[in-house]
């Protein structure tokens, strides 16, 4: 992957003030998959204690729409259209870690999934399973 369309990813996650409030971090970029991070912190946490199901979402749906951005020409962006998600077991651990993937690229349409891992002591239990679809958008002035 070229190191512009690595760049555009990040500059375009700095923007997500929404994982700037979650504490979330990049993490591998390749064609077609893309890796996000972030600690559970106490308000990210549900009743129980563990990962708040949004946060396990929004990590799935972030990862999965920059892995089909990676996938897209540098004039367009990327919306969800829809996406699903399975809660497997509970968020608990030092981190949640979602790895998305492209499944089918195309040029109306971006089929994407996720998979959502809480992360303890560098190993991994797979909390959530997410399915989906991508848009292509025209990419729109900053603001």
């Amino acid at each position: 992957m070229s190191q512009d369309r690595e760049q555009r990813i990040k500059d375009s996650f700095e923007r997500q003030t929404m994982m700037k409030t979650l504490g979330a971090n990049l993490g591998r970029i390749d064609q077609g998959v893309v890796e996000i991070m972030a600690p559970i912190l106490p308000g990210s946490r549900q009743q129980h204690g563990v990962a708040h199901a949004a946060l396990t979402f929004a990590l799935g749906d972030s990862s999965a729409g920059y892995a089909a951005l990676t996938m897209l020409p540098d004039t367009q962006e990327v919306m969800t259209a829809e996406i699903k998600i399975n809660l497997l077991a509970p968020g608990q651990g030092d981190h949640l870690l979602a790895r998305g993937r492209v499944l089918k690229p195309g040029r109306r349409l971006v089929v994407v999934s996720s998979e959502v891992f809480a992360v303890t002591d560098g190993e991994e239990k797979l909390i959530a399973v997410l399915q989906g679809t991508m848009v292509p958008v025209p990419i729109q002035a900053q603001h």
